[in-house]
Parts: structure tokens; C-alpha cells; sequence
């Protein structure tokens, strides 16, 4: 796997490091759709996304793709439903693989935790940048059923959350991939906004697997997860 080691300057939220992987064999001037995630050298170490793409590709799972590692920098500050972390992505980091790397179509967004809830606004914000979203455990926190009310985003997030549950329609035609431990205090806030986004008119699907809210459970899910939203969104 060819890795490129990019910063992005000058975002929104500053400047924004990315690690660019693209599949062994391949030119930089081939077209290949992109996956972008959050918190992305930790799914490259701890859910082994790169070589869990590679090992689908090769078994004819999904198509090979090229996958762009987003560093968190302040990670708090940037995923906790922050419209500036949105504008970075779609804005400053698309365009800049764009510039050293020829891909296809529109992206796919991966994220964890704050990373899906900051997939999910990127999207609501860009509804043109994604093909589809894999949201793992998203924090979509609700006043009354979640008790993080000291976390200090804690009103910017569940105002964004509200706002996407007030909504009437869908964004544009993103298919959504929602996972979620059955053992996590996630999984009621990821049971609603499975049920506002269908009712919004999106593609929709939920899958609950045994798990908490961590590392070893977004791995586990990952793997059959990610390659069959890619075969949705590219055949």
C-alpha cells in the first residue's frame, strides 16, 4: 500500500493532516473512489480499515479504493457537531487528495463515535460530497435520554441532533450505514436517528452488534459493514 503524508492548510479549524493510502498496483492517476475517516490513524491501527479494504477488494467484495486517514488534531473542539470541521472537509481536504490523486465518484464518509456524528454534519451541511456514510456509534445525543450534559459541546450537539430530527426530507440521496453496540449507552440515541433518517426518506439501515462503545466492536462491524455499503454505492 502506497502511503502520501499531506497537511492541508489553512482550513477552517487550521491546518488538517491526512495520510493517503491508495491499494498496491495502482497509479495515482487512477480512478478510484475514495473513503474518508475520521479519527483516521486510529481505524488504521485499531480497525484495520486499509488492510480490511484490501483483503475485500481482493476477495471481490467491494472495489478497490483509495482511503484518506483524517488526523482528529483537537478532536473535540473539531467533531462535536462543528459546521467549520464540515466546510475543512469538503472544502479544503476533498479538493487537496483531489489534487494528487485522480478519484471516482463521490465519496464515502467512515466515522466513530463524534466522528459520525461529525460525518453526519459534514454531510447535512455538503449533501452533495458523499455517496454514503458508515456511522459507528454515533453520539447523537438527546436532552432527556443522554446523561452527557457536562460534556463541554454538549448544546452545539444536541442542537445539531435536533435540527436534523426537526427536518422534513433527506438531504440529497446519501445511503446510511448505522452500527452500534448492543451493550453501549449509544444505542437508544442510534435506534432514534436510524428512525428519523428513514423517515426523512433516506436508504437506512441499522445493525445492532453484541459490543460497547470501543475499538474492538467498531472493528468487528466494520468488516462486513463497510465493504457492502461501498458495492451499494458504487454498482
Amino acid at each position: 500500500m502506497a502511503r502520501l503524508h499531506l497537511t492541508v492548510p489553512d482550513t477552517p479549524v487550521g491546518d488538517v493532516d491526512v495520510t493517503l493510502v491508495s491499494p498496491r498496483g495502482t497509479r495515482r492517476t487512477d480512478p478510484l473512489p475514495l473513503v474518508v475517516a475520521g479519527d483516521g490513524p486510529e481505524y488504521s491501527r485499531r480497525a484495520g480499515i486499509v488492510r480490511l479494504l484490501d483483503e475485500a477488494a481482493d476477495a471481490g467484495r467491494c472495489p478497490r479504493v483509495r482511503v484518506a486517514l483524517l488526523h482528529p488534531g483537537e478532536r473535540n473542539g473539531r467533531y462535536a457537531a462543528n459546521p467549520d470541521h464540515a466546510a475543512s472537509v469538503v472544502e479544503h481536504v476533498l479538493p487537496a487528495v483531489g489534487e494528487v490523486a485522480r478519484t471516482e465518484g463521490r465519496a464515502v464518509m467512515v466515522g466513530a463515535s463524534l466522528g459520525a456524528l461529525a460525518a453526519l454534519q459534514t454531510h447535512w451541511r455538503h449533501p452533495e460530497a458523499f455517496s454514503g456514510l458508515l456511522l459507528q456509534s454515533g453520539s447523537f445525543f438527546l436532552r432527556g435520554v443522554d446523561g452527557e450534559e457536562s460534556f463541554e459541546h454538549w448544546r452545539r450537539v444536541t442542537g445539531f441532533v435536533r435540527e436534523v430530527r426537526r427536518a422534513r426530507r433527506a438531504r440529497g440521496d446519501t445511503v446510511m450505514a448505522l452500527t452500534c453496540g448492543a451493550d453501549e449507552g449509544n444505542l437508544a440515541n442510534n435506534r432514534e436517528m436510524a428512525r428519523v433518517l428513514e423517515r426523512l426518506g433516506y436508504e437506512t439501515r441499522l445493525t445492532v452488534v453484541p459490543g460497547r462503545h470501543d475499538w474492538p466492536q467498531w472493528r468487528r462491524s466494520l468488516k462486513p459493514t463497510l465493504p457492502a455499503l461501498l458495492r451499494r454505492v458504487t454498482s
